[in-house]
């Protein structure tokens, strides 16, 4: 998890520690998980899911994130991507 206010907002970079690091290719998409943008303070899936409530923008990546995201409710199931079978999901509150 990796967490930065920009002005009024705050945005939560999550995602499974296992795809830190890798390039994922999914047809025209070419998609780095990136270590200096996801990579900050290792939480559990409750700690993360937790800091979903007071974020404004939220990017993340990865099966067990993204799956426990929609199981919360946060994400609809039909707004994940996947690539190369990893899904992907962002939330923007307005």
């Amino acid at each position: 998890m990796n967490i930065r206010k920009i002005g009024n907002s705050v945005l939560l970079a999550i995602c499974d520690a296992e795809i830190i690091g890798k390039t994922l290719h999914e047809g025209k998409i070419v998609f780095h998980v990136k270590e200096d943008f996801y990579k900050g303070t290792k939480v559990s899936i409750e700690e993360v899911m937790s800091m979903i409530e007071n974020s404004t923008i939220v990017n993340m990546i990865g099966k067990n994130v993204v799956y426990k995201a929609i199981e919360k409710g946060y994400v609809h199931p039909e707004a994940v991507i996947n690539i190369e079978g990893i899904p992907h999901a962002q939330i923007v509150k307005l």
